[in-house]
């Protein structure tokens, strides 16, 4: 403000609002090619650390301390610098651009680690052994038509009956007897829960030393069946290779580590079940056996099923159990044993890619499943 002597007046603040307005457009100015610099840095340096981390003479030690800071400090870095990118825009875009460039990081891993693979997966599946020729509804017809994949479609069907039905029912004995003890449930459902703390490939290492078979002439037994029957004078049994029977006894390892799992999910569903309802039920007259099915099983049936979907998508991914203990010989193939087979033993691309597609379009209508179950739960909320 100017008076007509010509002398310069400041405003209440101190500052020559004339020079205002200039002020803040080179601090924009300045943010912006700050906010680039780093961006273009922070560019660079990911595609250094990516390059470093595909370099096979590296010190292995070292790639592994680079991929925990980057993983763990580059996603600090990353979302600081789009807070900084975000806040040189105008008032009015930042609010409506910030949840979009925070979504953004995970959409664009999601779109590259999960959606572009299906897809990709989805083209090749129409095309021959290398991916060069295209040959139709081929593979998929070999899908349908080998003996061996055959084999493997029923041993899978046979795995996602079996094992869950199984698993679910333990585990909602193992719950309810447990839920009943006044000291040590805690430790009682450890015990239950451990072998989920096992790995498959473990698993099935340790249970190669309970079904381990020798020939006679090879050796003494010290598979731990065999060693009870030969301790109780009878022959030895080759258990990993009579068929039928073997897709049991490899179906009885995965039973054994998902029951825990089962367990604490369920007995969590039990402990949820109002005692008041249990009571009224015992006032009627109604005897404990008659409480479990009329009362608890209804009242806990979505976790049951919630339970149940979740391990049958588990079993129709299984194939370390199967490629560890027989390597899908003796007719115990299963679809995702074929799949790994195909991919990367056979190197037949295409075959692999359809088998990895039937597995796919297996799995959605289990998936849409539970989701209609989740939103009827809401629902009723």
């Amino acid at each position: 403000m100017v008076e007509d002597d010509g002398r310069q007046v400041l405003d209440a603040t101190g500052i020559d609002p004339g020079s205002e307005q200039p002020r803040s457009a080179r601090s924009a100015f300045l943010g912006g090619l700050l906010a680039l610099v780093l961006v273009v840095a922070a560019l660079s340096l990911l595609y250094i650390t990516f390059k470093f981390l595909r370099d096979s003479d590296a010190n292995r030690g070292l790639i592994v301390i680079v991929a925990v800071v980057v993983g763990v400090v580059g996603v600090w870095v990353l979302y600081w610098i789009m807070d900084l990118v975000i806040n040189q825009l105008p008032a009015g875009w930042q609010e409506g651009v910030r949840p979009f460039a925070f979504v953004g990081p995970a959409i664009v891993i999601l779109v590259v680690y999960l959606v572009y693979p299906a897809v990709n997966t989805i083209i090749i599946s129409f095309f021959d052994a290398t991916s060069d020729e295209f040959v139709g509804l081929e593979n998929y017809g070999f899908v349908f038509t080998d003996d061996a994949m055959l084999r493997s479609i029923r041993n899978t069907l046979g795995w996602i009956i079996i094992v869950p039905a199984v698993a679910v029912s333990t585990g909602l004995v193992f719950a309810t007897l447990v839920d009943r003890l006044r000291r040590g449930e805690a430790f009682a459902k450890s015990l239950i829960f451990l072998p989920m703390a096992v790995s498959f490939v473990g698993a099935s290492i340790v249970w190669r030393f309970i079904y381990s078979f020798r020939p006679e002439g090879f050796g003494t037994q010290i598979g731990l069946l065999n060693g009870i029957k030969v301790g109780l004078d009878q022959a030895p049994t080759a258990w990993l290779s009579n068929d039928p029977w073997n897709n049991l006894f490899l179906m009885v390892i995965m039973v054994w580590l998902q029951t825990g799992f089962a367990m604490v999910i369920l007995s969590a569903g039990i402990k949820s079940v109002p005692d008041s309802i249990i009571e009224a039920a015992r006032i009627d007259g109604a005897t404990e056996l008659q409480i479990f099915w009329k009362v608890i099983i209804p009242t806990i049936m979505s976790t049951i099923v919630v339970v149940t979907t979740t391990m049958v998508i588990t079993v129709m991914k299984v194939f370390d159990i199967v490629w560890v203990m027989t390597s899908g010989e003796t007719g115990t193939e299963v679809i995702a044993e074929r799949m790994i087979r195909e991919f990367f033993r056979n190197g037949n691309f295409g075959r692999g890619a359809a088998i990895a597609v039937i597995l796919f379009l297996a799995i959605i209508p289990i998936m849409l499943l539970n989701v209609r179950r989740f939103r009827a739960e809401e629902a009723l909320r």
